[in-house]
């Protein structure tokens, strides 16, 4: 789904974009958001959110979030130096602004795995470099049925996130796409063809006025 390297349109500049994805947990947003973030074929910056929660036996500080003390957390809140912020299950997550900028500035595409509050945060400040997809578990038995399999958190906090997943589930309509996972990777390749798509858009690509200029005054 991506252009071969080298060719023209690698050459027109444009400005990076953010691709956030979000879902009730289990349905497979941070899967998605690793997948394609690991793809060399799109380039992609991963966001690392700054979080409050304690770290699972599977995750790795630096990797998958940087593990803070709430101490240290509000004070990058007080300081303005989170993009967006968001309490979830009783923690805090946040984005660091800066990292952000820089990459955008640089023409370079950056993902997300952050609930709806931290969208709306996001799409309130850098409206126009957002693109949003809502990811959604083919039903609730079978969100039950991964957050099981997961095996990483207790019986009383799955039962809490599935009770969150009915009030997360009806923000859908907030999102530019939908994508209802049932096979991965199904949902993997859809997920690349709406990135392929953004990447194309006219206000997106800054350099596309001074190609057509130059094309127009070739001489065939």
């Amino acid at each position: 789904m991506t252009e071969p390297a080298g060719t023209v349109s690698d050459t027109i500049a444009r400005r990076g974009l953010i691709l956030i994805l979000s879902s009730p947990s289990g349905a497979g947003k941070t899967t998605l958001t690793r997948a394609v973030a690991q793809d060399p074929a799109w380039a992609l910056d991963l966001s690392i959110s700054v979080t409050t929660r304690a770290r699972r036996p599977s995750e790795i500080d630096g990797r998958h979030y940087h593990f803070i003390d709430r101490e240290a957390f509000e004070d990058l809140r007080a300081r303005d130096d989170l993009l967006e912020w968001a309490e979830v299950h009783g923690n805090f997550y946040g984005t660091p602004r800066r990292p952000v900028e820089k990459v955008l500035g640089a023409g370079r595409d950056m993902i997300f795995d952050i609930d709806y509050q931290g969208t709306r945060q996001v799409r309130s400040k850098l409206a126009q470099d957002v693109v949003t997809v809502f990811i959604l578990p083919p039903s609730m038995a079978e969100l039950r049925q991964r957050l099981e399999r997961r095996a990483e958190d207790s019986a009383e906090t799955i039962e809490k996130r599935l009770a969150n997943a009915r009030t997360e589930i009806q923000r859908w309509v907030e999102y530019d796409y939908v994508i209802v996972n049932e096979d991965l990777q199904n949902a993997f390749q859809a997920l690349q063809g709406i990135l392929a798509a953004e990447r194309l858009k006219r206000a997106r690509r800054t350099g596309l006025a001074a190609f057509v200029d130059g094309l127009l005054a070739e001489t065939p």
